[in-house]
């Protein structure tokens, strides 16, 4: 018989599951709210194995769990106690399931060092030929990039004398970080809410709305996307997108969120209304190729880069559904990941054989030129590609943030405007896999550090201090029941939802002073 935790099964809603409360200030409390992440990420383990006909159940249960919890670790029980629970519990419920196959740490995981190459950089030279029908390719130097960065140090560095310069104690600096410490201010830990409409299939991707707080959209490999919205109360799918008759594998908002674009394995490319959910178009590739990822050109919404499984990459224009004239160029395999940077003069696209390539960009006629090509690790897929103008006051390069299947979150910088990339750091993550995606905190301050936050194949979420040479994880978030492959913050930082691969989108609330 399931041991069910005391209390109304009834279903609760979202607001219910993490009352608002104060920034935790003890020792005791922050070791309580630790070990009731723990006693959920052991239930969500084990979620997957009741009543497998009735997946709300299972949501419901994950829900009440949740609060129950949380109510009890505000109660302020001995923390030694409870950790004696969290072993108990595993040991009752392994009896009741059978135990679990513990996926190796990913810090005895041992990458084929051999094979990998964290900085070695290509060019590629054009066909001489080529050159001279369209003229000489021009070189660029490295100057703008670095330019890029001065400008960025700049806005730090370089004041007028008198002008207020933002510290560790100027008021500016304490109001735009909050006036709490980088721990504290990204103290998620409470769940906002749970959505459990694509239960039965992984959810690769979920995006919030740009400049949004409360509009999030999930797209499953169940062949359907979601827009939900977290306004209402409790939070509600608002449209479900049919259409597609394989797995949706990537998609993008517009910059004004009235249309989406989606890719799926069933080779086609779609554009959705996003209040009724209708679908204003339909685009095949014509090698009938499966498609696999897309991104929408910033400074021209018109224009949608997409990458298929034939390792093309190719510009579309979705008002009319045809490709640009010379806006496609070949990788070494799949094509899994891209990025453009803010200004949309370089691409940066990833594949399934470790390779990351850099395009520029033809702001007028659509046109990508192969600029650069890093070998990450050979054989090992880039999924996620992220690019960042600057991070912090004390990260003011361009950056790239990688996930790149070596057990590792992979963080580099933009050296020239060609896209040449150079390691800068990495966090240690349980990354072998599965296709775990990153992002960077959207919120850039000139408090001290800057945060970036991945998903990881021990169905935690992780943020890291990218300026921490040491102890870089600062906060961890249990709950989910398998690997977690996505992330995603609403505009103010206030949420972040994270979804997994049972199909489980979960809305964590930040912590409120």
């Amino acid at each position: 018989m399931e041991i069910w935790p005391c209390g109304n099964p009834n279903p609760i809603k979202g607001s219910d599951i993490c009352p608002g409360r104060g920034v935790l200030s003890t020792l005791n409390v922050c070791g309580m709210a630790a070990v009731w992440q723990q006693v959920l990420a052991v239930d969500a383990r084990y979620n997957a194995y009741r009543t497998p006909t009735f997946p709300q159940f299972r949501t419901q249960y994950i829900r009440r769990r949740s609060q129950l919890l949380r109510e009890n670790a505000k109660c302020g029980f001995e923390p030694g106690l409870r950790r004696r629970y969290v072993r108990l519990r595993s040991q009752l419920l392994g009896l009741r399931y059978g135990p679990l196959s513990e996926q190796s740490s990913f810090r005895a995981s041992s990458v084929r060092s051999s094979r990998t190459t964290l900085d070695r950089m290509e060019d590629f030279e054009e066909d001489p030929r080529a050159q001279g029908a369209r003229g000489h390719r021009r070189s660029v130097s490295r100057g703008s990039y670095q330019l890029q960065a001065q400008m960025n140090r700049a806005v730090y560095d370089e004041r007028p004398s008198g002008a207020l310069v933002p510290t560790s104690v100027a008021e500016a600096s304490r109001a735009m970080a909050g006036d709490t410490t980088l721990s504290e201010n990204y103290a998620f830990a409470g769940m906002h809410h749970i959505f459990d409409q694509h239960v039965h299939a992984a959810v690769p991707r979920l995006q919030f709305a740009n400049d949004d707080k409360h509009l999030l959209a999930c797209c499953s490999l169940d062949s359907t996307l979601s827009i939900m919205t977290l306004f209402s109360s409790p939070p509600s799918v608002k449209v479900i997108l049919k259409g597609h008759a394989g797995p949706v594998t990537d998609f993008a908002w517009s910059l004004s969120n009235d249309v989406i674009v989606s890719t799926s394995k069933d080779g086609t490319l779609r554009i959705w209304n996003t209040e009724d959910g209708r679908c204003i178009r339909e685009v095949r590739d014509p090698e009938a190729s499966e498609l696999l990822c897309c991104t929408f050109q910033p400074m021209n919404n018109n224009l949608t880069v997409v990458g298929n499984s034939k390792h093309l990459l190719q510009v579309v224009n979705i008002s009319t559904g045809k490709k640009v004239k010379g806006g496609s160029s070949k990788l070494t395999g799949r094509v899994l990941s891209m990025s453009f940077d803010a200004p949309g003069r370089i691409l940066w696209a990833g594949d399934d054989r470790g390779s990351i390539f850099s395009f520029l960009f033809d702001m007028a006629t659509g046109k990508l030129t192969k600029a650069k090509r890093l070998v990450v690790s050979e054989g090992s897929s880039i999924c996620s590609i992220s690019a960042r103008s600057w991070i912090s006051r004390e990260a003011r390069d361009p950056s790239l943030l990688i996930n790149a299947c070596v057990n590792k979150l992979l963080l580099y910088r933009v050296v020239d405007n060609e896209g040449t990339l150079q390691l800068k750091t990495s966090f240690p993550i349980e990354h072998g896999s599965q296709p775990l995606h990153s992002i960077f905190c959207p919120l850039m301050s000139f408090r001290q550090g800057a945060c970036v936050v991945t998903g990881s194949e021990d169905a935690c979420v992780y943020f890291f201090d990218v300026e921490r040479n040491t102890k870089a994880i600062v906060n961890k978030l249990q709950g989910h029941g398998g690997p977690v492959l996505d992330v995603s913050f609403n505009c103010d930082e206030s949420l972040l939802a994270s979804a997994d691969s049972t199909g489980m989108v979960i809305i964590w609330r930040r912590e409120q002073k």
